[in-house]
């Protein structure tokens, strides 16, 4: 009823139109959420193949199997979709200019995400994750932030890039 009523006055008294900059509230902008993802993708794919190595799964097992590979994906897409924010929001000339390799990298990492979402291949994780690190590392550079490596604190105990808020 609400949309029926706008339309009408619409069409009396066409509404100005609006648009916005950026998806999210600016400078609210961080590549943790696209580092979790992987690991996410990573710790799947290690369950998954932990169950591949069972000689005789259950039906539970096969069930497990459906929501790993489901999860697995919902991850691989938050990867691309969590970058391609930064990459399309936040990245602006000056940010090309000083890393040059931002466009490539960013292609990279959305052909690495669906060939690791395509398959239960921890060498594809891994590869996206060192991507993933990358771009991480290059945004915080871009806010004046040293970075350093440590290994996350939970499966799969992989390295993330950090800043260094101190």
């Amino acid at each position: 009823m609400l949309y029926s009523l706008l339309n009408i006055r619409d069409k009396k008294q066409a509404f100005s139109l609006v648009s916005a900059h950026c998806d999210i509230p600016c400078k609210i902008y961080d590549p943790i959420t696209a580092q979790l993802a992987v690991l996410t993708m990573i710790r799947m794919v290690d369950l998954l193949e932990e169950l591949a190595a069972k000689s005789a799964p259950s039906p539970n097992d096969h069930a497990q199997f459906s929501r790993l590979v489901a999860e697995k994906e919902i991850h691989g897409r938050k990867v691309k979709d969590e970058v391609n924010v930064i990459w399309g929001d936040y990245i602006k000339q000056p940010q090309l200019d000083q890393f040059p390799e931002l466009h490539e990298l960013t292609h990279s990492i959305m052909l690495n995400a669906s060939q690791a979402k395509q398959h239960i291949n921890r060498d594809a994780c891994l590869s996206l994750l060192e991507k993933v690190n990358r771009f991480a590392d290059i945004f915080w550079q871009t806010k004046g932030l040293e970075t350093y490596q440590a290994a996350c604190p939970y499966p799969p105990s992989e390295t993330l890039v950090y800043p260094k808020l101190t």
